[in-house]
């Protein structure tokens, strides 16, 4: 492994050492990356809330960098959406998609949740003892949450949930992931004009109802951040919350105790696990400053959530689950700034749901293999753990 994986390696939970060692000496290095623009690593919280909070010297907008034609990324395979949109744009899709993601608009969307859980659960029960908690609750959950959310017909879910996999992952050639991201939207696009003929009750329905001047294109390109952000994320965070809590009885205890401890567990257990481990790449404006290093335009910048998460300088025993801590709350789990997760409520609502029901239908569930022999995903920006079968 290289310095350049090191922001996507991980020990268990953990990010690896190397990337606290860099923390504490090299907070933000230029990473040995043969093709493409001058790439940095930024790994301490507040330089990663610099980077990330400021819009007017950072863009997300990879077309307008020359230096990726290089590499063969062209100014047509920008995805857009609001990950990889700068203002006015990102402002104007942003003001769309917000008011759906707003507590009040989401609570409709509980007793399908809890329907869906339940499901999940019903289905587990079926497969008995030895069956896998990826494959049967934390894989279904978020995909057909998001499916409801958006409004994606029954007969369209299959397709549709094929477009989120293999996106994330950077072991291969980053032409195939911007192609994947290509053909997502390719497809997506297809159901925004199916849906413009017959819009339906979700969020790709009302959009269209309520601002039917949008594009196609830029409507595909919502739905596909809604999706990314959406199905492989909260996967990712069901799973290896899970495996947490079976491995520690009194975090346990303390999902089914009441809603505040479940709450604020899991705000514990986003900012412990930050799944997301990186976020989407900056590209600087003009040249700069941030934390005592000189950036040049033009260059790319890689800011290590899982890394600002465990940053000693915002508090202590940061590699340890302590539920309502004061660091909790101001995690970035979700990201930080303009293109912080618009579905951050609604990943909550989720977990806050999940968990709690899955620990009372089962009171007796554990771990069916030692930890050790568990496989977690290698080089992924999102992580996660492969399989984990649970007995009760």
């Amino acid at each position: 492994m290289t310095e350049a994986t090191l922001p996507f390696q991980r020990t268990g939970f953990d990010p690896v050492a190397a990337i606290g060692e860099l923390r504490a000496e090299r907070p933000i290095v230029r990473l040995d990356v043969p093709i493409g623009p001058a790439t940095w690593l930024v790994t301490r919280y507040d330089d990663v809330r610099a980077v990330l909070g400021d819009t007017e010297r950072f863009s997300n907008d990879f077309s307008n960098v020359t230096e990726l034609a290089d590499v063969g990324i062209s100014v047509e395979m920008n995805p857009g959406g609001l990950g990889f949109t700068d203002p006015p744009d990102h402002t104007r899709l942003r003001r769309l998609l917000t008011p759906e993601f707003t507590m009040r608009r989401l609570k409709r969307l509980v007793p399908r949740i809890e329907a869906i859980v339940a499901e999940c659960l019903d289905d587990l029960e079926r497969r008995g003892p030895g069956a896998d908690l990826v494959e049967t609750f934390a894989v279904p959950i978020p995909a057909l949450v998001v499916c409801e959310l958006l409004g994606v017909k029954y007969a369209d879910r299959v397709d549709f949930l094929r477009q989120a996999e293999d996106r994330f992952d950077v072991s291969g050639d980053i032409l195939n992931s911007i192609g994947a991201i290509g053909q997502s939207l390719d497809y997506l696009e297809d159901l925004v004009a199916r849906e413009r003929r017959d819009p339906g009750d979700g969020l790709l329905g009302a959009l269209l109802r309520e601002h039917p001047e949008i594009d196609d294109r830029e409507l595909a390109g919502i739905a596909d951040g809604v999706l990314t952000g959406g199905h492989d994320t909260s996967t990712s965070m069901l799973a290896l919350g899970s495996l947490h809590l079976l491995m520690n009885p009194a975090d346990r205890d303390a999902m089914v105790g009441d809603d505040v401890r479940a709450g604020a567990l899991v705000e514990e257990l986003l900012r412990y696990m930050t799944v997301v481990q990186v976020a989407f790449p900056r590209f600087v404006r003009e040249d700069l400053t941030v934390g005592g290093q000189s950036l040049s335009k033009g260059d790319m910048v890689i800011c290590s959530l899982s890394s600002a998460n465990r940053d000693e300088h915002i508090g202590a025993d940061l590699g340890q689950v302590v539920a309502g801590r004061a660091t909790s709350s101001s995690h970035m789990a979700f990201g930080y700034g303009i293109h912080r997760c618009v579905g951050a409520e609604l990943a909550r609502m989720e977990l806050r749901i999940a968990y709690p029901a899955l620990l009372r239908r089962f009171p007796g569930l554990r771990m069916a293999v030692p930890f050790e022999d568990l496989r977690f995903r290698e080089l992924s920006i999102v992580y996660g753990v492969e399989r984990l079968p649970v007995e009760w």
